[in-house]
């Protein structure tokens, strides 16, 4: 086994933090608090909840950091017709050998985005509350777990837009961090145009 000193070790993980924020910050444009914070949330092991009206860049902020990192990410729009199971699996019968098989849910990755999680009735919401305290999930006497590298990044809208649920005080304990995304400044909102905005051809 090869031993690697103290310093190396910790200057190829310094090396790697920066690699992981500077692509981030490729498609983030400011909002370096909050990209610290995703980021040292991951490192905690922890979940994170975005808060803030939709188009702030709550969703690309999970993306970035999965492409970054190389994760198994999953999205999942929490409608109203959302079900628990669609989050954590199911058990079918086989008819051939008799038994039932686990189908996993869209939780099953490293990255798990719950978007826009209180527009879904309480009942699904609570369907991550295993997922993000033991991560794992139970279904019928089963365990099936998920990994120490799971995490639940939640994006929600504020409670007094309408269609939204507020989420119980046991889904908020799970949360590591809250953070309020904002709008960007008038600076901000120029440079994401240079980056990402379409450019159209008239000739």
């Amino acid at each position: 086994m090869i031993s690697i000193p103290v310093t190396e070790k910790r200057y190829l993980i310094l090396n790697y933090a920066e690699q992981v924020l500077t692509e981030v910050r490729r498609a983030i444009v400011g909002k370096d608090d909050m990209i610290l914070k995703t980021f040292l949330t991951m490192l905690a092991g922890g979940h994170l909840l975005l808060e803030d009206k939709p188009g702030v860049g709550k969703t690309t902020l999970a993306l970035a950091f999965s492409k970054a990192m190389a994760l198994d990410y999953r999205r999942m729009q929490f409608t109203p017709d959302v079900m628990p199971t669609d989050v954590t699996g199911f058990s079918v019968y086989n008819k051939a050998t008799g038994q039932l098989e686990y189908k996993p849910g869209a939780a099953l990755c490293n990255l798990f985005l719950a978007d826009e999680i209180n527009r879904t009735p309480p009942k699904t919401q609570a369907a991550l509350l295993q997922a993000m305290g033991e991560r794992a999930v139970t279904i019928d006497r089963q365990t099936h777990e998920l990994g120490w590298d799971f995490m639940v990044v939640a994006t929600q809208n504020p409670i007094e837009q309408q269609g939204t649920y507020p989420l119980p005080e046991a889904q908020l304990d799970r949360f590591l961090f809250k953070i309020v995304m904002g709008y960007p400044e008038r600076d901000e909102e120029k440079e994401i145009v240079l980056r990402h905005g379409a450019q159209t051809d008239n000739r």
